[in-house]
């Protein structure tokens, strides 16, 4: 994944990807940034219009849309972008609690041999400059915090996890109040505090540190909805 020119993050999509592939992805990324919002329904015409394609094309980027929840069919036969609810939404937080605290558990045991992964450390320089005060866009934090996440899985040997994560977290993103931040610094730093375990050796302390982080990221969403 790169940057657009204005700084958003951009799917990447090989030479080898057929025009239904470049459409699927261009939609998906659209829908995950918010230019598609959730519930908002799709036009054929205009979708193909915007592509320069066909609808054969389209057609088959949207069924793969709609195999894989992005996109659902209503009643009427239109097709609309699924809303994930806040609901959902907590489910998805408390399973990554668990999961990403036996993670980060995992990677420190493992730094105690091999010292900490090569990408947690590119992630914890990067991660300094927000726990510092930097302010971003929502889409370029998102970009870093999957690193982060990712590069807890990497650390872990964990395979398979970085796929299923990168499912549940683009559920997630679909969910409206994710995007509701733009200062990231209490964020950042409960990063670090999960890194500094790992980096130690300290395994229950990674697995702690990682669990206060997602117990803190519920409050913010609650927060968030408890808003006048």
């Amino acid at each position: 994944m790169t940057d657009t020119m204005d700084g958003t993050p951009r799917i990447e999509v090989s030479e080898k990807d057929t025009l239904a592939d470049r459409i699927y992805h261009d939609i998906k990324r659209r829908i995950l940034e918010g230019g598609i919002a959730s519930g908002e329904s799709l036009s054929e015409n205009q979708l193909a219009a915007e592509a320069g394609a066909s609808r054969t094309p389209l057609r088959v980027a949207l069924a793969r849309l709609e195999q894989e929840g992005v996109i659902a069919r209503l009643a009427n036969g239109t097709l609309a972008v699924q809303p994930v609810t806040v609901e959902q939404l907590l489910n998805i937080v408390q399973l990554r609690r668990l999961l990403e605290g036996a993670a980060a558990a995992r990677a420190a045991e493992m730094a105690r041999s091999a010292g900490l992964h090569p990408a947690l450390v590119a992630v914890k320089e990067v991660t300094e400059t927000y726990a510092n005060g930097k302010a971003t866009a929502f889409d370029e934090f998102w970009k870093h915090d999957d690193a982060f996440h990712t590069a807890v899985a990497q650390a872990a040997g964990l395979t398979l996890w970085p796929t299923m994560l990168a499912e549940l977290r683009e559920t997630a993103r679909r969910c409206t109040i994710t995007r509701t931040h733009d200062r990231f610094t209490e964020q950042a730093r409960e990063h670090l505090a999960v890194i500094a375990a790992i980096e130690a050796g300290d395994a229950e302390g990674a697995r702690a540190a990682m669990e206060a982080h997602f117990a803190s990221v519920r409050t913010r969403f609650l927060d968030w909805l408890a808003r006048p």
